[in-house]
Order: C-alpha cells, then sequence, then structure tokens
C-alpha cells in the first residue's frame, strides 16, 4: 500500500462514476477515493505525486463472485495438497482487473468443506493478489436434476434445517455467499437462518428461470449472474434478461481450473475436462463444466453479443456484484470515501494496469 497520507492524483483520463465516463482526475489518499475540493478548500492541501494515465480509461475493479480456480488450480480439489494454489490465483486475476473474488467451492464431501473452508479467510488484496471476499460454497444442497458437472452422490438435503449446513460445512465464519436449490425441503428456514448471519443466498439453476424471476413484484433489486462467454448462455438469452432487468445483472466467470490454460485436457479433481475453442466439458460429453473466460473476456463478449453500453457491461462486473454483498459503499464504484479499487483500460479494454487501495499490483508495461 502506499505509504500514508500521500497523495496521489491520477491524471489524464477518463473516469467511470455515476453511470457516466467523462474526463476527470482521480485522487486517492490511504487506499480510499477523496473528494479534491474538500482537499483543496477545507484541508488546504494538495498532491504529492501526479500518475499520468495517458487518457485511457478508469474503471472500478472487477469483483467476481464465482469463480473455482484457474491457472492450473482448483479450489475444490488442490487446496488439499496445496494450499498455496489460492495465492497463485489470486496473483493471475490481477492481469484481468479482477481486484476482489470469492474462491468458490463446489458440491463436496463434509471432509472437503471442514478443510477448505479455514483456508478460504478473507484477506486483503494487495500486490500478493485480489483481495479474498469470502467463500461462495455452491452445493451440496442444489437440484440433481439440474446438478450439471456437480457430483450427484454428494447432493444432500436439508433434513435437520440449519443443523445440516453447520454439519455438512463445519464454520461458517468464512462463507461470504451459499447457493442452494429453493425448492428443496425446508430451505426457507435455511436461508433466514444464514441470512441472519449475514451470509448472501443465491439460488441454484431452477424453473422458470431468469425470466420468470423477474416476472416476481419486488420492492428490492434482484440479482442474477450470468456467464457472458459466448458459450453458457445463448445470445438471446442474454439479451432478453438484460433488456428486462439490466440494473441486476452481474457478470461471473464460473471459471475453472484450465482458465489460462488453453485448450486440451485438463484434470478437474479427478474429472479429466476437454477444452476446445474455449468451450471446458467433461471428457466423451456435452456436459459444461465451468468456463475458461476470464472477467474482461466477459465484460467484451457482453457488449459484443448483446450491444450492451460500455458503462452498463462494466458495472455489472464491478458496482453489481459489490451490491449483492452489500459492499456498495466501499467497493464497485469510485466514489469518495470508496476504496481505491481499480482498473485501467485502452479504447480496446485491454488491460493497462491494476490497482489495489492506490497501489499498482500489476502493470502489463512490466509483465514478463
Amino acid at each position: 500500500m502506499a505509504a500514508m497520507g500521500i497523495i496521489t492524483k491520477f491524471t489524464n483520463c477518463r473516469i467511470l462514476r455515476d453511470h457516466k465516463i467523462f474526463w476527470e482526475d482521480l485522487w486517492v489518499r490511504d487506499g480510499k477515493v477523496i473528494d479534491p475540493l474538500k482537499l483543496f478548500y477545507v484541508e488546504k492541501k494538495h498532491y504529492d505525486r501526479v500518475v499520468d494515465l495517458e487518457g485511457a480509461l478508469v474503471s472500478p475493479g472487477f469483483i467476481d463472485l464465482q469463480i473455482n480456480g484457474g491457472f492450473g488450480v482448483d479450489f475444490s480439489h488442490d487446496l488439499l495438497k496445496d494450499p498455496s494454489g489460492l495465492d497463485k490465483v489470486a496473483k493471475g486475476i490481477l492481469a484481468h482487473g479482477v481486484t476482489s473474488f470469492c474462491p468458490t467451492i463446489v458440491t463436496s464431501k463434509a471432509h472437503v468443506y471442514q478443510r477448505i473452508l479455514p483456508l478460504l479467510k478473507r484477506r486483503k488484496g494487495g500486490i500478493w493478489g485480489a483481495e479474498i471476499l469470502g467463500a461462495h460454497v455452491e452445493g451440496p444442497f442444489i437440484s440433481a436434476e439440474k446438478k450439471g458437472a456437480h457430483s450427484e452422490a454428494d447432493i444432500c438435503e436439508f433434513e435437520n434445517e440449519i443443523s445440516t449446513v453447520q454439519q455438512i460445512y463445519g464454520d461458517l465464519n468464512n462463507i461470504m455467499i451459499v447457493t442452494l436449490a429453493p425448492e428443496k425441503k425446508n430451505a426457507l428456514k435455511v436461508v433466514n437462518a444464514l441470512s441472519s448471519q449475514g451470509i448472501v443466498v443465491s439460488f441454484h439453476h431452477r424453473d422458470p428461470g431468469i425470466v420468470g424471476l423477474l416476472g416476481m413484484d419486488s420492492k428490492s433489486t434482484v440479482y442474477y449472474g450470468v456467464i457472458a462467454d459466448g458459450i453458457h448462455t445463448h445470445h438471446s438469452t442474454l439479451r432478453i434478461a438484460y433488456k428486462s432487468h439490466p440494473e441486476g445483472v452481474v457478470l461471473v466467470t464460473d471459471a475453472i481450473s484450465a482458465m489460462g490454460l488453453g485448450d486440451g485436457n485438463h484434470y478437474l479433481g479427478e474429472k479429466v475436462i476437454q477444452i476446445k475453442n474455449g468451450r471446458a466439458c467433461i471428457a466423451g460429453t456435452s456436459t459444461l463444466c465451468g468456463s475458461v473466460a476470464t472477467m474482461i473476456d466477459c465484460i467484451s463478449h457482453f457488449i459484443r453479443a448483446i450491444r450492451c453500453p460500455l458503462v452498463e457491461a462494466l458495472e455489472a462486473a464491478s458496482m453489481h456484484p459489490a451490491a449483492v454483498l452489500g459492499l456498495e459503499t466501499k467497493k464497485g464504484t469510485l466514489n469518495y470515501g470508496s476504496d481505491a479499487d481499480f482498473v485501467v483500460l485502452d479504447d480496446s479494454l485491454s488491460i493497462l494496469s491494476t490497482w489495489i487501495r492506490g497501489e499498482c499490483v500489476y502493470s502489463k508495461k512490466t509483465e514478463k
């Protein structure tokens, strides 16, 4: 982190703020975005250093709520052997503009959760990697009919309500999100119990799906995760969901261990995964088992596929996921007082640099 009290002015840049992109300097002190007018007229201070961004675009840092691994590391299996794999992924995703994430654990046996979840402690981001916001546990309380690549043998019911959840997961302290099937018996009681502990509950694949959910009468914003990799969701479905409820779309990667490895056969736990033209399937089948897309890949595809405005695509990867977690006053915007987590992009949406709390944690210029 930059030295305490040092005021940095990022200049010659276009900033995404308040749903608009405009030319303005970005001022940072002690890891926070600050108001230059208060600095000048109240504190009677000026900047200590200047960073010229050469006309680039500055977006709030991306937040990935669903990422199963990457760069050869699978969170649900490989961390049992080598916990340092978490650091490898946290470091690797900086190059793709991700400043915060929720490492995701898929349907597993109880002893796996109880050994892995203690490793997924919340951790501030920095040069060592993106911030860990807490774990996303996808399963084992999901639908067997909509299991995808999840292990059907490990899918569970809420037999004793929240007690069953605690018996499976163990300590809940490191959990930020639980994805479950709402149609299961006792699910509503479990949802209420988890929510009372500050855990966000997400609904797994279900009927009637996104369109049906958006038709509900709700006083609060309904958020829905979309894997905009050009494979998981058809363009027409993306377009309908976006047009129906643009303020609720949340871009997630659902990336697996093969992200960053290229085409070929790779292991996902004990399963062999075949990657071909960016499509990840269980070898010998057409069953999708996650994505190999990066967050900036998803943003770029979202814009191309449905002609989404740049501002809204960037907000779907930053402001919206922050709001899902109740972190909208700290993350996902460049408003005054928010964490100075941001990504610098060129006009083709290539990542030039990534910053966490005002510190450069990735630079394309110095990339080896």
